[in-house]
C-alpha cells in the first residue's frame, strides 16, 4: 500500500475556507481549495468578497451582504462541519464582528456536543500580491472581536504592523511585535518572513512563532519563541502564498497533527510550491501543488528564540549501518540475557526507577553482557553511566534530550536514539543528526503516560516517506504479532517492542516469532 492510497482510504477531513474570490484563481478561495484537496481533505467554501482581480490589478472588491455569510456558515454546520477553519479576507467590520460572533456562539456549540476540537486559523489578508488593497473600507479593520476565537494568526511585515500600529525595521521589533500581537489577540502568532516588507532578513527567510498553550504538544514546546528559517526563494510567481499557507496549516491539522507539526509542514508546502511555481498572466503567477512534503531540505531550521531549553548545532552521533530489526526495551538483567541468548543483537535496557540503589551495577552487568554476546546496548535516559562505562549507545526522550549533555555522549563515541511523536520533534531531532529516531507511540500503550495521542499508521507513514533513507526509524508503541504486517506495510525500517516481549510467558520464544513475523512481512 503507497503513501497515497493509505491517507486517501481514510474518510477526508473537511476543511472550511472563509475568504474572498480571487478570479484570477491564484489566491483567496481558488488557492486554499486546491491546497485542501492537495493535502486530501475535503474543501467548503464561505465567500466572504468576490473580487475582479487578475494577476496585476485588483478593479473591484465586492463583500457579500451579512445575511449571505451567515446562511453559508449555518448551512455547512448543519450538514458538513468542520475539521479546522481557515480564515482569510474579511471585507470590513461588520463581517468580522459577525464571524466572531458565530465563532463564540454557533461553533463554540457544536464543539460542545460534538466534544472535539476545531483549529481556526486567521490568515489577515489586506493587500493583494499586485499591492492592492483588498478590504472594502478606508479604516484598519479591528481583529480583537476574534480574542480568543482563533488558535493562530498568520501575518507577513505589512499586516504584522498595521496590526500593532508601528513600522517594524529589524528582528527585535518583529518579534516583540508578535508577542505583542500574542498577547492582544489571545492566541499562537506566525510571524511570517518570505514577503518584500520583510526584507532586513536578507538571503534567508524566517518566520517567528509564539506559542502558548498548545493541546497534544510537549510541554518543552509551548509558551515559548521559535524561528522558523528557509533559504529564500527567489520568485517572482509568488501570488497567493500567505493562502496557501494558511489553508495547509488548517488542512494538516484536520488530519490530527498538532499546530506545531502544521506550521512546519505548511512552511515546507510553502517552499516546495514557489519552487515549482508557474507564470500565467502579466504579473505573479501562482504556487504549484506538490501534495505533503517529500524531502527534507524543503523543512525550515527551527531554532529556540527564548530562554525556553534548546539543543546545541553542529553536533552529529555515530551511524548505525546494519538493520536494527526487531528492537526488544527491557527493564530486567535476567531478561536482558535471555534475548541476548535468544539472539537479540540490538537491545534497550530502560530502567525506569533513578533511585535505584542497584542502577549502575545493573547498567555495568548489561554493558558486560551485551559484549559477550557483540550486540549493541542502549541505556535509555542515563547517559552518564552509559559513557562512564562504554555503553554501545544511549536512547533519550523528549524532556532527557534537553538535559543531557550531547557532547559530551557525542565525543565519547556513543549512539543516540532520540524518541519523536510529531513533525516538529522529529525536524529538531533531525538537526543534530542521531543514530536513529523512534517514532511513536503508534498505538495505545500502558508502559509510559504519553502527552500526545497515538500516531495511528496514517501518520508514521509520511514520516517515513519524509525521512526514509536518512536516518533509521523505529516504530515503537503497541505493536505487537497482530500488528507487525501493518506497521511494515509503512516502509519503517524497524521496530521496538516492550510488553509483546516483556508480558509473554517465554521472552526469547516471543522475540524470535515476532522476529520471523517482521522478516517475513513484505512491503508491498
Amino acid at each position: 500500500m503507497t503513501h497515497l492510497e493509505l491517507t486517501s482510504s481514510a474518510l477526508k477531513p473537511v476543511v472550511w475556507s472563509i475568504a474572498g474570490s480571487d478570479s484570477g484563481g491564484g489566491a483567496g478561495i481558488q488557492a486554499d481549495l486546491a491546497t485542501m484537496q492537495d493535502l486530501q481533505c475535503h474543501g467548503c467554501s464561505v465567500i466572504s468578497t468576490v473580487t475582479a482581480q487578475s494577476s496585476v490589478v485588483v478593479s473591484l472588491v465586492e463583500a457579500v451582504s451579512d445575511e449571505m455569510l451567515l446562511a453559508q456558515l449555518d448551512t455547512l454546520l448543519q450538514d458538513i462541519p468542520p475539521k479546522a477553519i481557515k480564515i482569510g479576507l474579511l471585507a470590513n467590520q461588520g463581517q468580522i464582528n459577525l464571524l466572531a460572533n458565530w465563532l463564540a456562539l454557533d461553533l463554540h456549540d457544536y464543539i460542545k456536543r460534538a466534544d472535539l476540537d476545531v483549529p481556526v486559523i486567521l490568515d489577515p489578508v489586506m493587500v493583494a500580491s499586485c499591492g492592492d488593497r483588498l478590504d472594502s473600507q478606508d479604516n484598519a479593520l479591528d481583529f480583537s472581536p476574534l480574542k480568543g476565537l482563533i488558535t493562530l494568526i498568520t501575518p507577513n511585515a505589512a499586516e504584522l504592523s498595521a496590526l500593532v500600529g508601528q513600522p517594524l525595521f529589524d528582528r527585535e521589533q518583529y518579534l516583540l511585535a508578535a508577542k505583542s500581537l500574542s498577547l492582544k489577540l489571545n492566541t499562537n502568532v506566525l510571524a511570517k518572513g518570505g514577503d518584500k516588507s520583510a526584507a532586513w532578513q536578507g538571503r534567508h527567510a524566517q518566520d517567528i512563532f509564539v506559542c502558548i498553550d498548545v493541546v497534544g504538544c510537549s510541554t518543552l514546546h509551548q509558551n515559548r519563541v521559535f524561528s522558523l528559517t528557509s533559504p529564500r526563494i527567489e520568485s517572482t510567481n509568488n501570488h497567493g502564498t500567505g493562502c496557501t499557507l494558511s489553508s495547509a496549516i488548517a488542512s494538516v491539522m484536520a488530519w490530527g497533527f498538532v499546530l506545531h507539526d502544521a506550521i512546519t509542514v505548511a512552511k515546507a508546502y510553502v517552499n516546495a510550491g514557489i519552487k515549482q511555481s508557474y507564470g500565467i498572466g502579466a504579473g505573479p503567477g501562482p504556487l504549484a501543488r506538490t501534495s505533503w512534503p517529500k524531502e527534507l531540505s524543503e523543512f525550515p531550521r527551527i531554532e529556540s528564540l527564548d530562554i525556553g531549553p534548546s539543543l546545541p548545532s553542529d553536533i552529529s552521533f555515530n551511524s548505525i549501518d546494519e538493520p536494527i530489526g526487531l528492537y526488544p526495551v527491557v527493564a530486567e538483567i535476567p531478561m536482558l540475557a535471555e534475548l541476548l541468548q535468544a539472539g537479540a543483537r540490538t537491545i534497550q535496557l530502560r530502567i525506569k526507577e533513578a533511585n535505584d540503589p542497584e542502577l549502575e551495577h545493573k547498567i555495568i552487568q548489561a554493558i558486560a553482557l551485551s559484549r559477550d554476546y557483540q550486540a549493541k546496548l542502549f541505556i535509555n535516559d542515563h547517559w552518564k553511566l552509559a559513557v562512564k562505562h562504554g555503553a554501545y549507545g544511549v536512547h533519550l526522550g523528549q524532556e532527557d534530550l534537553y538535559l543531557a549533555d550531547l557532547n559530551q555522549i557525542s565525543v565519547a563515541g556513543l549512539a543516540l536514539g532520540i524518541s519523536s511523536h510529531s513533525y516538529f520533534e522529529l525536524i529538531l531531532a533531525a538537526q543534530i543528526q542521531p543514530s536513529y529516531i523512534a517514532l511513536g507511540h503508534i498505538f495505545e500503550t500502558t508502559t509510559k503516560v504519553m502527552p500526545s495521542a497515538p500516531q495511528g499508521i496514517i501518520k508514521l507513514q509520511h514520516y517515513v516517506a519524509l525521512f526514509k533513507g536518512y536516518f533509521p526509524l523505529v516504530a515503537i508503541g503497541g505493536i505487537d504479532a497482530g500488528k507487525i504486517s501493518t506497521v511494515k506495510q509503512t516502509g519503517v525500517d524497524d521496530i521496538a517492542v516492550v510488553r509483546a516481549i516483556t508480558e509473554a510467558a517465554e521472552p526469547g520464544v516471543a522475540f524470535n516469532e515476532l522476529k520471523g513475523l517482521w522478516e517475513a512481512s513484505n512491503v508491498s
